[in-house]
């Protein structure tokens, strides 16, 4: 018996079709949206964990019990030089009043309370996921994602492969950027750099800068703006030239201008760039607002106007007015430039990352207590183990203080400790972890719950790891996924957990939208209640309505009239007892479509195609009702393909009609291929193009013995009564069309 675990929103109905195929199934039920919510789950199986048989896998990551081990995986991750406390410009929530992490701003505004995000200087405390930004990539091979999945870790990660180009300044010092396009260097005729970078704070300190006033005011302004806002392509260019200082382009020494723009980041590469507003379509806007020169150096096949537009089509393409580069394919441009760069100390081969450092200090009550503690003399030091876990006082004022201090920081009893280290005074950290936390590894708790001495036992976690097959929404990508793939291909290289990955497989669902098309929000008063529904069509009629309202992994929009047809549906199956036959087997009317509704459900199930597995059973149904009748064995059949989406009505019918046992535990249909193959088929039958009526036929007729057999049946020589036949078209398996007088 294969052992699974599933993860995720649907994992409840993935549970009960990997039972239904008599699989040992262990599913989470909930989803792991936040931390401080308590997840549960059920396991058949009684794999190896220290728990009795009659206990259930059941977590709370709000418990003292489970939060111990994430913070004894902060101390490991500590330990390994992983965790860093830093003064750095955050994400600060002006509603939340705490630091945000780059993943939770979302288009300029938090992701949990919708406030505005903007910058502020903190000291907080860090993970250094950038350390496994390469394997956070090269591990999705392998794995069984969907595309778009793979595609958007891969794109927040952001790797690129380009060189670190090292400018001089008239000012004597050195501006280095980052660009993946060294090939085009002798088209760069201005630098960027951003509003807060070390070397601008220098040269205004120094006086070198003549206008620093209007500097000055730009930084200001830089300062109250989002990166969402800062690096969004289509809004306005702004900039303020440096007077008093220049660059100087490496491979001509000539002497270009050098502006401060705030859509430059001092996060990502080295908060300068240079422009090449030939071939870079928001350098070019800049330029051309600034009145800047615009240089061509990559020759494409087709001719372009500058003057007009950038011309990007340079991925490949011929170096012009490029010096040494001229003549050379843009592939063979870029090696020479990097080998240049490097003979001649003016830069070097360099691979970037968008993946910045995963920003750990949140100022709440609600969450792990971070456990480290300050001496002055020692500095920051971590707990013993042994001491863990750190539990939260009772405290009954739960707002955040005024500077944005996390509330423990009030209670003074809680805050002063001993060092661990010279037993001297010392004072705890006062920020609490994210709730993202709990629910990097809540997946590794539930195959061993009970466990005191380990996150899980070695036992439990070589039986159970990796997760088979985790679904959950797309909001995820770039949150819960990177996070826990982070942890635990840490806790692997540390001989943690045996498997590098905690996924194997990942899917994606859909999202319900209210009636009107939008998101359900209470402010658009288009949310449904599910109580609502269920107390006027039924549990099941729900069930069957949520699997069969559109592809799965798309957002669809409620419908209750929709949902009432599933009700109709299922009072259809329910009737179905009236004409039950005492035959085991199958009619021979239906043989074929048994077969085939047995395929089609048992593979789309696997597929997450739920709404035509309905639909099938659906037509199925429809057939069995025109047939007047339906035999045990088909009805046995319908009422398995059924289950997974409608348990309570097909587990009552099962009872009443004596099958015996409980359907979970029953053997999952099988079909055969060579019943599926059809003896008969019906076909249209047209005249002239439109259609007249319907008639069965052999399956394997061909277009010879329909041309001169068909017109000899009863029902088309009804039809074509009165008329002279002149052409015969036959479409196997779906139409024969008699163009006649």
């Amino acid at each position: 018996m294969k052992k699974a675990i599933s993860l995720g929103v649907a994992a409840a109905m993935a549970a009960t079709l990997l039972a239904g195929c008599g699989t040992a199934a262990s599913s989470a039920a909930a989803s792991s949206e936040t931390a401080s919510t308590a997840d549960s789950t059920t396991a058949e199986s009684t794999a190896a964990s220290e728990a009795a048989p009659s206990e259930a896998h059941e977590i709370n990551t709000t418990d003292p019990e489970y939060y111990k081990w994430t913070q004894w995986i902060f101390l490991q991750l500590y330990k390994h030089g992983l965790a860093y406390k830093k003064e750095m410009n955050v994400n600060w929530c002006t509603g939340c009043k705490c630091v945000l992490a780059n993943e939770e701003v979302v288009n300029g505004v938090c992701e949990r309370c919708g406030s505005e995000v903007v910058h502020r200087v903190k000291s907080q405390w860090m993970l250094k996921i950038t350390a496994y930004a390469d394997k956070l990539i090269d591990g999705l091979d392998g794995l069984d994602y969907i595309e778009r999945v793979s595609t958007q870790q891969k794109n927040w990660i952001g790797r690129s492969h380009g060189a670190e180009v090292n400018f001089g300044t008239t000012a004597g010092d050195t501006l280095t950027v980052y660009t993946t396009r060294c090939d085009t260097l002798f088209g760069a005729t201005y630098m960027v750099i951003s509003p807060e970078h070390a070397l601008l704070k220098a040269w205004l300190e120094k006086g070198i800068i003549k206008n620093a006033d209007a500097v000055k005011a730009y930084q200001a302004e830089a300062a109250r703006k989002s990166d969402f806002e800062r690096s969004e392509l289509n809004k306005e260019k702004t900039g303020v030239q440096l007077d008093g200082v220049m660059g100087i382009n490496p491979v001509n020494e000539t002497e270009i201008p050098i502006f401060i723009s705030d859509y430059v980041l001092s996060t990502y590469g080295t908060g300068a760039i240079m422009a090449v507003p030939a071939h870079d379509t928001r350098d070019w806007e800049f330029a051309k607002k600034f009145g800047l020169p615009i240089i061509e150096v990559v020759k494409g096949n087709t001719p372009s106007n500058l003057d007009e537009a950038a011309f990007t089509d340079v991925a490949t393409g011929t170096l012009v007015n490029s010096g040494f580069l001229n003549g050379l394919s843009v592939v063979d441009a870029k090696k020479k430039m990097i080998t240049w760069l490097e003979e001649n100390g003016k830069g070097r081969d360099k691979v970037n990352y968008k993946l910045r450092d995963w920003v750990f200090s949140r100022q709440r009550y609600w969450g792990e207590p971070i456990p480290m503690v300050h001496c002055d003399k020692c500095g920051w030091q971590p707990l013993p183990e042994s001491s863990l876990p750190l539990t939260l006082p009772d405290i009954t004022d739960f707002e955040p203080g005024p500077d944005g201090e996390s509330p423990l920081a009030r209670h003074k009893d809680w805050v002063k400790t001993t060092c661990p280290c010279c037993g001297g005074p010392a004072t705890r950290e006062t920020d609490t972890m994210p709730q993202w936390a709990g629910s990097s590894w809540y997946f590794l708790r539930y195959m061993d719950p009970h466990c005191k001495d380990a996150i899980a036992s070695k036992e439990a976690l070589e039986y159970w790891s990796p997760v088979d097959w985790y679904n959950g929404g797309m909001e995820h990508t770039t949150l819960h996924l990177l996070y826990s793939r982070f942890w635990h291909l840490f806790l692997h290289d540390i001989g943690v957990i045996p498997a590098p990955e905690p996924y194997q497989k990942r899917t994606s669902h859909g999202m319900i939208l209210g009636e009107n098309g939008e998101k359900m929000s209470k402010s658009r008063g288009n949310v449904v209640n599910p109580d609502d529904i269920i107390d006027e069509i039924g549990a099941d009629a729900f069930r069957v309505y949520e699997m069969f309202m559109g592809a799965f992994d798309q957002a669809i929009p409620w419908s209750t009239q929709s949902a009432k047809g599933c009700r109709r549906f299922l009072d259809r199956v329910w009737r179905l007892q009236e004409n039950v036959t005492p035959d085991e087997g199958y009619s021979e009317k239906l043989n074929a479509l048994m077969h085939e509704t047995i395929k089609k459900v048992s593979l789309d199930y696997e597929a997450m195609k739920y709404n035509t597995a309905i639909a099938q059973m659906m037509t199925l149904v429809n057939e069995m009702v025109s047939a007047g009748s339906v035999t045990r064995g088909e009805l046995k059949t319908l009422l398995l393909l059924l289950n997974p989406v409608a348990p309570h009505i097909t587990e009552e019918m099962w009872e009443n009609q004596g099958f015996g046992g409980t359907m979970t535990y029953q053997k999952w249909p099988t079909w055969d291929e060579d019943a599926l193959v059809k003896s008969e088929i019906e076909i249209a039958v047209q005249v002239c193009g439109k259609v007249r009526g319907r008639v069965m036929i052999p399956a394997d007729m061909t277009k010879e013995r329909a041309e001169t057999e068909l017109q000899q049946l009863p029902e088309i020589q009804k039809i074509l009564a009165g008329k002279t036949v002149t052409k015969v078209i036959f479409v196997p398996g779906r139409l024969v069309n008699f163009i006649a007088k």
